[in-house]
């Protein structure tokens, strides 16, 4: 029967076994498109076993139905023949347990897919994301994650699904589906932890009943409903046990109730871009574990309550744009995990709390389009980890502090449409971060400093609509800027590209008196200056001479600190031996004692080896630029072709690792907890405080140093990588330290800013296990993370340090909380994949919360 093609039995009471010959049964039919053996109306029952060949011997198969029938055995792992195949089903058999068929990736005309009814374990392959001809998929009920995310599927959500009570994750945001949520959909769903829809298009109509269904979700930890449509939260939403729940953009309607305040175990909530209106709940302050809330872009009234100040965990809160009156409470400064504040775009019209320039760790600040008065106060300098500050649009007067030059972090400043006067302050021209800087509409008069030329990062200036005169500067990115920068000022000279007069020569009128000084008095004058001049240069020479020939050229790394080669000799006893600290991967480190008494360290480069003579230069280029109180501070350099060296500020205490390791120290939790805090300060401002980030590559504990007050301070850049102009990524053939590699660095190169967050995060586990990475007890399968990541939650006292053990005594039950929300960051920044490491400035504020519980519970 080599013409037939289409072969059918079902609607029958066939009883039998499938034939041991079933393939060759129908080797003939090599044109066959249809096989059909799964019955309609009336049940088959065919057993036995399926052939792993069927695919071979029917290679033009397209349709191939075998469902309701009791065929067991192992279900054919191979598929990849069945190129043809549009349709395949095997549900309701009784095959063995296993896994889904393989090969499915090569059947890309399949359509229809229906594997329901039978004993599949284990995975649902990532292959059978790439069948894009796919409309009909069955495998329910046992189900346990289902991720359709970021599609294009359309139309409603099949009710069936949530029949699926195995259900642990369910994923369908960034699709196009419509219709209505059943409002009882949860009930069974005890197992569910992850629920997002975000940015469909879906509707719930009784938001009661369906927040109601939530609650028997005790194992729910994110809640994702954004960009659909919600009439309003019930008081029902306080019952739900998430950890994460954002609802943005939705049409929320009416008041936040107060319930909200009675999910304790929220760190993130989000209702930003809806309508609510109506005061902010005061029950917030019961969410202490509270890190984000966004009430963004609603239009909630009364005051910016005090309550709000209790939220010792707050590390972002978004205010902006809503309907808010009235005064910044004084609390602010009690906020100390706060990074982030977003109250622009509101009716606020207080003063600005001094104790808010109290928050040195803060990231961000936006107080703009309120109606704020008062003056900016010398306490403005304390910010010193300040990336955004913009308090336009407001009623701020007096001068621009001179303090703010502290702000070294700082990348955007807006003071625009305020009262401000006095002049521009030279020392912004300190602020080196400076990336757009927005002084316009105010009534600031002097000229526009010179200073400001050396900003090497400015992008954006606008000083329109002041009182300016004087010429506009013309070096450094002022080349760049347009008329608008400068349109509006009193008196403003310069480039006529930018639309203002050409400065001219001031000519002076010279009485008779003052020309006879000058024809009689100044060549007298210049005469003496010369002969001074000459005899100074002599002295001058032959100290030199005295000196030592072997005094060397000199980089400054762009500090105005000259040491010379002869004084580092002096210092440091000729290199002496006794003066020898340490040695590292690219040279020796000595202390020294300047003659004004300065403790330094220098570090001698190794010229035997070219790879080491090259991290001389890396790391001038690496810290050529960068200033931040956990860096260790480069003082000068001095080079030629016989001898490279840095000389840097003395670190008093040693590295980490000689803390760690020796049993002469003994670094107690909280010490341990501070050290990682500063750590992770230097790789935030490393990776996000300069427009050029910076990979150090070789982050670990013997890097890290102590100062006097164990302040510690990332050091050698020896083999560090500076990201060009919107590059993420790069590569290198240097190897940095074994076991402190990130999985893409030590395969193939890679080098990013996560791969420092890996090394961090092997760095936190060294830290509180005291036990190195590649420790001897780290064999096989078996590694520091894997080690850790075994003895969540309830082994902790097994990995910790001894030694914290005997330091703390009866605190153990609180330190070991501490220690496993500690390695849960860790794990966070080892993941394998670079994308789902959490970056370091979350890793900062959850650190910082830790050590507040810490500080709190001694303090009580």
């Amino acid at each position: 029967m080599t013409f037939l093609r289409d072969v059918r039995f079902d609607d029958n009471n066939l009883n039998e076994s499938l034939p041991t010959d079933f393939s060759t049964s129908f080797h003939n039919l090599k044109i066959s498109l249809y096989v059909r053996l799964s019955p309609i109306h009336v049940y088959n029952n065919l057993f036995g076993n399926l052939p792993s060949c069927i695919c071979h011997e029917l290679p033009n198969l397209r349709m191939f139905y075998l469902s309701h029938n009791d065929i067991s055995g192992n279900m054919p792992t191979v598929w990849n023949q069945c190129k043809e195949l549009e349709r395949l089903s095997l549900a309701f058999n009784s095959f063995n347990k296993g896994p889904m068929p393989g090969g499915i990736r090569s059947m890309t005309k399949l359509q229809r897919l229906y594997l329901m009814g039978n004993n599949l374990e284990g995975t649902i392959p990532e292959e059978i994301g790439y069948l894009d001809k796919l409309e009909v998929l069955y495998f329910l009920p046992n189900l346990q994650y289902l991720f359709l995310n970021d599609n294009n599927f359309v139309g409603n959500i099949p009710n069936n699904i949530f029949n699926c009570s195995n259900l642990i994750q369910f994923q369908l945001n960034g699709n196009a589906f419509t219709g209505t949520l059943p409002n009882t959909a949860f009930g069974d769903l005890g197992l569910l932890k992850s629920f997002l829809i975000d940015d469909n298009n879906l509707t719930i109509e009784d938001s009661h009943q369906f927040f109601t269904s939530l609650t028997n979700c005790r194992y729910l930890k994110y809640l994702d409903l954004s960009g659909n449509h919600i009439p309003n939260l019930p008081k029902s939403i306080g019952n739900i046990t998430s950890e994460y729940i954002r609802a943005k953009s939705c049409g929320i309607g009416g008041y936040i109730p107060l319930e909200v305040g009675n999910m304790s175990n929220l760190l993130q909530f989000s209702l930003s871009g809806n309508n609510i209106t109506g005061p902010i709940p005061p029950t917030f302050k019961r969410l202490q574990k509270l890190q984000v809330l966004n009430l963004s872009n609603n239009g909630l009234q009364g005051s910016f309550i005090e309550e709000l100040c209790e939220m010792k965990s707050l590390g972002e809160l978004y205010l902006q744009n809503n309907k808010l009156s009235g005064v910044l409470p004084t609390c602010l400064g009690n906020m100390i995990s706060l990074i982030r504040i977003h109250v622009g775009s509101n009716s606020l019209n207080s003063r600005i709390p001094l104790s808010l320039w109290r928050l040195r760790d803060i990231l961000e600040i936006n107080f703009s389009s309120n109606s704020l008065i008062g003056i900016l106060p010398p306490e403005i300098g304390n910010l010193r980890a300040i990336v955004l500050l913009e308090l336009s649009r407001n009623q701020i007067s007096s001068n621009i502090p001179t303090t703010i030059n502290s702000l070294l972090t700082l990348q955007n400043l807006s003071l625009a449409d305020n009262k401000l006067n006095g002049s521009i302050p030279k020392s912004l021209g300190e602020m080196v971060r400076l990336i757009s800087l927005d002084l316009s509409k105010n009534m600031l008069t002097g000229v526009i400093p010179k200073s400001l030329e050396s900003l090497l990062y400015l992008q954006n200036i606008n000083f329109s609509y002041n009182r300016l005169q004087g010429e506009i500067p013309d070096g450094g990115h002022f080349k760049n800027f347009t008329a608008q920068s400068f349109m509006h000022n009193e008196a403003l000279c310069g480039d006529p590209r930018l639309q203002v007069p050409t400065c001219g020569k001031q000519v002076k009128k010279w009485s008779m008196e003052k020309k006879l000084i000058l024809k009689c008095i100044l060549p007298i004058v210049v005469s003496a200056i010369l002969v001074v001049a000459c005899i100074i240069l002599l002295k001058h020479n032959k100290r030199r001479k005295n000196e030592n020939t072997l005094e060397r050229g000199l980089s400054t790394l762009g500090a105005p600190r000259r040491i010379s080669y002869y004084e580092l000799l002096q210092a440091t006893n000729g290199l002496n031996e006794s003066n020898f600290l340490g040695r590292g991967g690219f040279g020796s480190v000595y202390q020294g004692k300047l003659l004004d008494g300065e403790m330094i360290a220098v570090k001698v480069i190794d010229l035997q080896s070219e790879a080491k003579s090259k991290s001389f230069d890396v790391e001038c280029n690496a810290m050529r630029n960068l200033r931040h109180r956990n860096l260790v501070k480069i003082i000068s350099s001095c080079s030629n072709l016989d001898f490279k060296s840095l000389v840097m500020e003395f670190m008093s205490n040693g590295s980490v690792d000689k803390w760690l390791y020796s049993n002469n120290y003994c670094l107690n939790f909280l010490q341990r907890l501070n050290i990682m805090i500063d750590v992770a300060s230097a790789l935030e401002y490393l990776h996000h405080g300069s427009s050029i980030p910076v990979v150090h590559c070789d982050l670990k504990p013997s890097n890290v140093l102590l100062d006097k007050n164990m302040v510690a301070h990332v050091s050698d850049f020896g083999i560090a990588k500076l990201m060009d102009e919107g590059q993420s990524q790069t590569h290198t053939q240097t190897l940095a330290t074994i076991g402190y590699l990130a999985p893409e660095y030590g395969s193939r190169g890679i080098v990013s800013v996560k791969g420092d967050v890996y090394s961090y995060g092997i760095m936190i586990m060294e830290i509180f296990t005291r036990r190195k990475p590649t420790d001897d007890m780290f064999v096989a399968e078996l590694s520091l993370k894997t080690w850790i990541s075994q003895s969540l939650p309830n082994s902790i006292m097994e990995v910790m340090d001894s030694n914290l053990v005997q330091i703390t005594g009866d605190q153990i039950d609180d330190l070991s909380t501490h220690i496993s929300s500690i390695f849960s960051l860790a794990l966070s920044c080892c993941e394998d994949s670079p994308k789902a490491r959490i970056n370091m400035a979350d890793v900062i504020a959850t650190l910082i919360k830790i050590n507040t519980l810490v500080v709190g519970a001694n303090t009580v």
